[in-house]
């Protein structure tokens, strides 16, 4: 039954040859995921095994761009708190750790906002918008960043500036007191991953590192697999929907993308390497805060 419950791609979902495929979790109802993650829960122990198991019964499900908000909580946009159909990159890593981590519906539904949310308070100030400097360092319970371990003499560093108050404002509609903050950035470069795949396991967290015009950031994230020859895999979610491909061939596209963009005389975007977040030992899942009384807009006695 537990060769059943890690469906992935091919031969590799355990199936015996005539069987149907396992109905993935994109096609699925909120009420089916309950019962599929309570079976899963029951039927495998491995938090890894239950990650990769989740991430590749995903396999196939389509991109979208910016899909996720916090309608109806929050009405500065529409967009729902989930999406089974969709996922962008984010919300790929995001759903599938929070449904590794569940027993049921309910359980998966308040992980999700307590891994997207700092402290589980759920609103978009609060949202770990930057990946380096908060969805990294909010869920150091769940992941701590090996980069500099891994690559060693040979780790590289960026300096990255965060203007959070001006994003929420300009992208969102949405005033906040937040001081621009600034971290220095260790990443593993993309000569050196080769040397250091065969140190990361199944539902390791992975940063792809990219650079414009002297600038580093964050672009894309995804989740370390293993596939059947012992070979590390990235598990993502890119356009046109979720896949698993080797580093190899990420970092091929990579490079294609930025050869296409230099000849349309676009500002080129290039790969500088990936950070890499372990998937931590013990797993200690902090209380969400209380989620505050909403402030009105004025005073209800103020006079119209």
């Amino acid at each position: 039954m537990a060769a059943l419950l890690l469906a992935g791609c091919g031969a590799r979902d355990g199936r015996v040859p005539g069987t149907p495929s396992p109905q993935p979790v994109y096609r699925m109802t909120p009420r089916q995921v309950d019962g599929y993650l309570a079976q899963l829960q029951a039927t495998e122990p491995d938090l890894r095994q239950r990650i990769a198991a989740i991430g590749r019964r995903t396999i196939g499900q389509p991109y979208r761009l910016n899909l996720l908000g916090e309608f109806p909580y929050q009405i500065h946009d529409d967009l729902p708190m989930f999406s089974l159909n969709y996922s962008d990159c984010v919300v790929f890593a995001e759903q599938t750790y929070a449904m590794a981590l569940s027993g049921s519906w309910e359980e998966f539904f308040w992980m999700l906002q307590r891994i997207r949310y700092r402290d589980g308070i759920v609103g978009v100030a609060t949202r770990n918008h930057y990946t380096e400097q908060d969805w990294n360092v909010n869920n150091r319970w769940l992941v701590t960043d090996v980069s500099a371990q891994l690559a060693g003499q040979d780790a590289a560093t960026y300096e990255l500036t965060v203007d959070r108050a001006t994003f929420l404002r300009t992208r969102h509609g949405t005033p906040a007191d937040l001081p621009v903050t600034r971290s220095t950035e260790t990443y593993v470069p993309t000569a050196v991953v080769p040397r250091v795949l065969g140190r990361l396991a199944d539902g390791d967290f992975v940063n792809v590192v990219s650079t414009r015009d002297g600038k580093y950031w964050v672009s894309h994230v995804g989740l370390v697999v293993t596939a059947p020859d012992g070979t590390r895999q990235f598990l993502n979610s890119a356009e046109p929907q979720v896949r698993e491909e080797t580093f190899d061939a990420f970092v091929a596209r990579a490079s294609r993308r930025a050869g296409e963009q230099a000849s349309t005389g676009k500002p080129v975007t290039r790969l500088a390497g990936f950070k890499f977040l372990r998937l931590n030992d013990e797993i200690v899942v902090p209380p969400a805060l209380p989620q505050p009384r909403p402030m009105p807009a004025r005073s209800p006695h103020a006079p119209g």
